[in-house]
């Protein structure tokens, strides 16, 4: 059965409240937080690390074609138990891997306690913050991604 795995730490109702911490999140920064979640390491990937899957999958849902070059992925890999948050070249010039990686830890805290759902969206509240600071909303502001987890 697809999403099996998945279904077993989150609900749909899951999915929204993410959705929704994104959508509030953003409304402070010009940045784009997008949340993936995979089951297992696609298999096509062969022995990928979770770098290099992220970047894959930063691509692949076009978040490097923000304006501003400030998209934001948070992936997380269920079977694996591995997490990543991956910044396009616009934040990653003002906000270092190390910033990202302390959120990371952050998460997974909350994994760790079976709280899947609150370490996603307070590690998108705080990414957000992040963004905020450094990517302030503009007036001419678009959502230029959608809110929407990948799944």
């Amino acid at each position: 059965m697809k999403n099996q795995i998945l279904y077993t730490y989150f609900t749909d109702d899951d999915f929204l409240k993410i959705s929704n911490a994104i959508k509030e999140a953003e409304k402070s920064t010009a940045g784009e937080i997008r949340v993936s979640i995979k089951e297992r390491f696609p298999l096509t990937f062969g022995k990928a690390d979770i770098r290099q899957i992220a970047e894959k999958e930063f691509y692949k849902l076009g978040m490097d074609k923000t304006r501003d070059r400030t998209g934001i992925l948070l992936l997380l890999i269920l079977e694996e138990r591995s997490f990543y948050i991956l910044a396009d070249a616009g934040i990653h010039e003002k906000v270092g891997q190390a910033v990202w990686d302390e959120v990371r830890d952050k998460i997974q805290e909350d994994f760790r306690k079976g709280k899947f759902t609150e370490g996603i969206t307070n590690g998108v509240k705080k990414v957000g913050e992040i963004l905020a600071r450094h990517f302030p909303i503009k007036p001419d502001d678009v959502n230029e991604l959608t809110n929407e987890v990948a799944l």
